[in-house]
C-alpha cells in the first residue's frame, strides 16, 4: 500500500507543561477628590495547559506494536485477499467513503500483513486490541515499547461486533497499564492516545472528547467516545488515555474523506471491552441476549402518526418469525418505551439493553399500541455467531401509486429472501409526498401503519382511508433493516 502524502512542517510548538499569562485591562481611571475609590491594581492570571510528559513514561511502556502476516497468496487471489485481510485497508474501509479496491493506494500488491497497536493489560501477557487488526491472518506478533522484544501472540478470542480482540504472549513481569473507568467520561476532557500511526511507533497525540454515547452505522452494540484526537491507521487498537494515565476506550476507528485523520475519532469504552474481553478468555465467545427485532428512532412525524404526545422509545420495524419477540407477543409497529424497567429515550439503547441480558433470562417490556401502554414478558434468546444475508432482485415495473412513487410488485423469491408475505418496490419518486419524504428508489413497502397487506390494490385502498393533512407512516425494508417513514398526504 503506498503511504499517504505527509505535510512536514518546518517548526513544531511544545505544548507541554507551557505558561503563558493574560493580562488583564486596567480599569477606567476616576476623577480625583474626595472620597474616590482607589483604583485595583492590574492583575496577572496565570493559565497552564496540561502536560502529557507523564502519561508517557508511565503508559507508553505498555503500549505495543501488533504485528501481522499472511502466507504467500496465489496470484490470482491477491486482490480480494488484499481487500479482505489487511488491517490497514479494513481501518480506511469502515469510515471513508467510495474507498476504491485495493485502498487508498489503489489497486493491485500482494497482502502481506498490517500494523497497528494494543496494551498490555495483565504482567503475563494479555493485550487488548482491535479485533479487524487480527482478523484471517496467519501470524501475530507483538512488539514492546522498547523495540528490544517482540513475542508471537496467541488470538484468545475476537468479536467484530464491537471489534475488540484479546491476545497472548508466554512472557512474565511485563509492564502493564492502568485501567479506567470510561463511564465518567465527560466532553471537553482533555485525552492522548498513544500508538503507532503509519508506523511511526510509540507515538502520543492528544485532545479532548468531543462527544460520549455515538451510535454508528452498523456499530450496534457500541456507545463510542468521540475525540478530536489525531489518529491515523497504526493507532487502532492503541489505548485512548484520561489525564490521570487511565485507559478509558480502545481506539478503533477515524471518519474520513481524504484516507487521514480529520478531527473526527472514535474509541470503543474500555467496560465494553473488558467484558468482552473476559468472556473471550472464559469461553472464546461473546454471548449476547437477543429478541430478534429491528427498530428506529421516533420522530415528531411518527410520534403523530401512531399518536403519542412526545417523541420517545423505539419504533419496531420487524418481528421476526419464531423469535424470542415474537413469542412474547411483540408486533411491527409497537413502540418499545422501556426494557427491563428501563425507560428507552434514545433507540440506540435497546440493542445494547437487551444484548447486555443473558440468554434464557425474563425480561419486562413497556409498549405503546393502539394509543396505549401494555405490559409484555419477554424470555431473551441468544444472538447468533453470525448473520445471514440474502440478496433480492426485484420483479419488471408493474404500476405506480399516487403518493409519488412508481412502484413494482416483489417477485416470490425476493418475498422468500425478506421473510414477508407481499411487498411493493420503490422504483422511482415522481414527486408529491414521497419528494418530501426519506422513501428512496429500492425501499420494499411492507405496511401502512400496523396494517399489511397483500397487493397493489389493498395498498392504494388503505392510503385511501387517510385524508389531506393526515400524517400516515410507510414501512418498508432497506437493505438489511426495516423502518417506517412518514408522509404527509396532500404535500408535495
Amino acid at each position: 500500500m503506498k503511504p499517504l502524502p505527509l505535510l512536514l512542517l518546518a517548526a513544531a510548538l511544545t505544548l507541554g507543561g507551557c505558561e503563558f499569562s493574560v493580562q488583564q485591562p486596567p480599569p477606567a481611571r476616576e476623577s480625583a477628590g474626595a472620597g474616590a475609590t482607589a483604583a485595583p491594581a492590574p492583575s496577572r492570571e496565570a493559565v497552564s495547559l496540561p502536560d502529557f510528559t507523564s502519561l508517557m513514561k508511565i503508559d507508553g511502556p505498555a503500549v505495543v506494536n501488533i504485528i501481522t502476516t499472511n502466507k504467500a497468496a496465489p496470484q490470482a487471489r491477491r486482490g480480494q485477499e488484499q481487500q479482505e485481510s489487511d488491517p490497514m485497508l479494513e481501518f480506511f474501509r469502515r469510515f471513508i467513503p467510495d474507498l476504491p479496491p485495493g485502498g487508498p493506494g489503489g489497486p493491485g500488491g500482494q497482502p502481506r500483513g498490517g500494523m497497528g497497536s494494543g496494551f498490555i493489560i495483565s504482567a503475563d501477557g494479555f493485550i487488548l486490541t482491535n479485533a479487524h487488526l487480527v482478523a484471517d491472518f496467519d501470524e501475530v506478533n507483538v512488539r514492546l515499547a522498547d523495540m528490544k522484544r517482540e513475542f508471537k501472540a496467541k488470538v484468545v478470542g475476537l468479536d467484530k461486533r464491537t471489534d475488540v480482540a484479546l491476545l497472548k504472549v508466554e512472557a512474565k513481569d511485563l509492564p502493564t497499564i492502568t485501567l479506567g473507568d470510561s463511564s465518567k467520561v465527560e466532553p471537553g476532557q482533555w485525552v492522548a492516545a498513544i500508538g503507532s500511526p503509519f508506523g511511526f511507533a510509540n507515538t502520543i497525540t492528544a485532545g479532548i472528547v468531543s462527544a460520549t454515547g455515538r451510535a454508528l452505522p452498523d456499530e450496534t452494540f457500541v456507545p463510542f467516545i468521540q475525540t478530536d484526537v489525531a489518529v491515523n491507521p497504526g493507532n487502532s487498537g492503541g489505548p485512548l488515555i484520561n489525564l490521570k494515565g487511565e485507559v478509558i476506550g480502545i481506539n478503533s476507528m477515524i471518519y474520513s474523506r481524504t484516507g487521514g485523520y480529520m478531527g473526527v475519532s472514535f474509541a470503543i469504552p474500555i467496560e465494553v471491552a473488558l467484558n468482552v474481553a473476559k468472556q473471550l478468555q472464559a469461553s472464546g465467545k461473546v454471548t449476547r441476549g437477543r429478541l430478534g427485532i429491528g427498530v428506529q428512532p421516533m420522530t415528531k412525524e411518527l410520534a403523530k402518526s401512531f399518536r403519542l404526545d412526545a417523541p420517545a422509545g423505539a419504533v419496531v420495524v420487524g418481528v421476526e418469525p419464531g423469535s424470542p419477540a415474537e413469542r412474547a407477543g411483540l408486533r411491527t409497529g409497537d413502540v418499545i418505551l422501556a426494557f427491563g424497567g428501563k425507560p428507552i429515550e434514545d433507540p440506540n439503547e435497546l440493542p445494547r439493553l437487551v444484548a447486555a441480558a443473558q440468554p434464557g433470562q425474563k425480561a419486562q417490556i413497556e409498549v405503546w399500541r393502539n394509543a396505549k401502554r401494555e405490559q409484555l414478558t419477554a424470555t431473551v434468546g441468544e444472538f447468533p455467531s453470525e448473520s445471514a444475508t440474502a440478496s433480492r432482485k426485484p420483479a419488471a415495473k408493474e404500476a405506480s401509486d399516487d403518493l409519488g412513487l412508481s412502484v413494482q410488485e416483489l417477485p416470490p423469491e425476493g418475498r422468500k429472501a425478506l421473510g414477508v408475505e407481499y411487498g411493493l418496490v420503490v422504483a422511482d419518486i415522481v414527486g408529491g409526498p414521497a419528494a418530501r419524504s426519506q422513501i428512496q428508489p429500492g425501499d420494499v413497502i411492507v405496511a401502512v401503519g400496523q396494517d399489511k397487506f397483500g397487493s397493489l390494490e389493498e395498498f392504494k385502498k388503505l392510503i385511501a382511508r387517510h385524508k389531506k393533512g393526515d400524517s400516515v407512516a410507510l414501512l418498508v425494508r432497506r437493505g438489511e433493516g426495516a423502518l417506517f417513514v412518514p408522509f404527509e398526504l396532500g404535500v408535495g
